[in-house]
């Protein structure tokens, strides 16, 4: 079942499925299972805007096969965040996962100048979402100790770590990634 309705009609869609038991054990090495996953998936990132920047500033638009191939990266990463965050104890498989759901959709034609302030446009989001940060490693530290305690991630907690992250996916396809000219809402929903 979803955590939170997705924002209603924005392009970028994200969420996990609230799990009724975690493991008491894995809390304590998950974050070891996927560092290695994690550091990749953290150089193949930084490439990725890049080469969108100059694909949206010449063209214009994602060619079908790249949109795919950045949508999947996406989705990749968002499993193994996922992982990392005690969200879901599933390893994070390669394909695609019932529990965790992300969709874009893609744009037909992108504003081929936009790339070059979508960054300063979305200033405030960066400002809030770091802030943000800091609370959601707070809470995720109040979580480990509800899953070693009692087997679950409280509900409002996970809500708002999925919120989050649903967030920060919106701001990065929309400034960094360059996936939609739509403005994310600034918003947990």
């Amino acid at each position: 079942m979803p955590t939170a309705a997705p924002a209603p009609g924005y392009p970028v869609r994200f969420d996990v499925e609230y799990p009724e038991e975690l493991s008491r054990l894995l809390i304590f090495v998950k974050w070891l299972f996927v560092l290695p996953v994690y550091i990749i998936l953290a150089l193949v990132g930084t490439a990725i805007p890049l080469a969108a920047f100059f694909t949206i500033l010449v063209r214009g638009k994602y060619p079908e096969w790249w949109f795919k191939f950045v949508e999947e990266y996406f989705a990749f990463t968002e499993r193994v965040i996922a992982y990392m965050f005690l969200l879901r104890d599933e390893y994070p498989a390669l394909e695609k996962s019932q529990s965790i759901t992300l969709e874009i959709d893609r744009p037909t034609k992108l504003n081929n100048f936009l790339p070059l302030v979508k960054w300063i446009l979305a200033i405030p989001h960066f400002v809030i979402l770091m802030a943000l940060g800091f609370v959601l490693y707070a809470v995720i530290l109040i979580a480990w100790f509800a899953i070693l305690f009692t087997g679950k991630f409280p509900k409002g907690l996970f809500d708002f770590v999925v919120g989050v992250r649903r967030w920060n996916l919106r701001v990065s396809a929309y400034a960094f990634y360059l996936m939609t000219d739509e403005y994310p809402p600034f918003s947990l929903k």
